[in-house]
C-alpha cells in the first residue's frame, strides 16, 4: 500500500504542455499531405475499378445480345422444318384437290378436308410464310426451279407458264423454291 502512495505522489505533477500543434505545424502538414496522397490513390483505385466494371457490363450486355440473336436463329430454323413438313402435307391437299369431280367437291366430307387447308394455310401466313406467285412472270433463277420446257406461241421464251409445285418465302427468304415450266 506504502508504494502506491509513492507512485501517487510522483505522477501529482502536471504534465509539461508542448507547443500548441495549429494548422501550420510541421507535424500536421506531413500528416495532411499523407491523408492527400492515400485520398488520391483511392480516387484512383475508385477510377480503375469503375472503369473495369464498365467494361465488364458492356461486354455482358453484348454478350446478351449475342445469345438473344443466337437463340432466335435457333428458333427461326426450327420453325422453318416444321413449316417445310407442313407444305409436303399442302401439296398432297392441292393434289388431291386437282383430281376431285364436280359431285366430290359437293361433299360435306371434301368439304371439311378443303377447310383444313383453308386453317393450313392461315396458319402458314401468321408464321410469315407467302406463296409465290409465279405463273405469267419472267423465270428467276433466285425463287423458281426448271423442271421443263413447254412450247407455248402466246408466251415469250423464258415466260413461266406451269407451275408443278408452289414456292414459298418466310419472312421474305426462299424455304422452297417453286418448281415450274416455261415456254421456249
Amino acid at each position: 500500500m506504502f508504494q502506491n502512495k509513492e507512485k501517487k505522489e510522483l505522477n501529482t505533477e502536471e504534465p509539461k504542455k508542448s507547443a500548441p500543434e495549429g494548422p501550420a505545424s510541421p507535424q500536421n502538414q506531413g500528416s495532411l499531405n499523407e491523408i492527400e496522397r492515400q485520398l488520391e490513390e483511392c480516387q484512383k483505385l475508385r477510377d480503375e475499378y469503375l472503369i473495369g466494371w464498365k467494361r465488364e457490363r458492356a461486354s455482358f450486355l453484348n454478350y446478351k445480345k449475342e445469345e438473344i440473336e443466337r437463340i432466335s436463329r435457333i428458333t427461326k430454323l426450327a420453325n422453318e422444318g416444321l413449316i417445310l413438313k407442313f407444305l409436303h402435307i399442302l401439296d398432297n391437299i392441292y393434289i388431291a384437290e386437282e383430281k376431285l369431280s364436280l359431285d366430290l367437291k359437293k361433299n360435306q366430307w371434301v368439304r371439311g378436308i378443303l377447310r383444313i387447308k383453308t386453317q393450313i394455310l392461315d396458319f402458314l401466313k401468321k408464321e410469315g410464310v407467302e406463296e409465290m406467285k409465279v405463273l405469267g412472270k419472267k423465270f428467276d433463277p433466285n425463287f423458281q426451279e426448271i423442271v421443263g420446257e413447254t412450247k407455248k406461241p402466246d408466251f415469250e421464251p423464258g415466260i413461266v407458264v406451269e407451275e408443278i409445285k408452289k414456292g414459298y418465302l418466310l419472312n421474305g427468304k426462299v424455304i422452297r423454291a417453286a418448281k415450274i415450266k416455261i415456254s421456249n
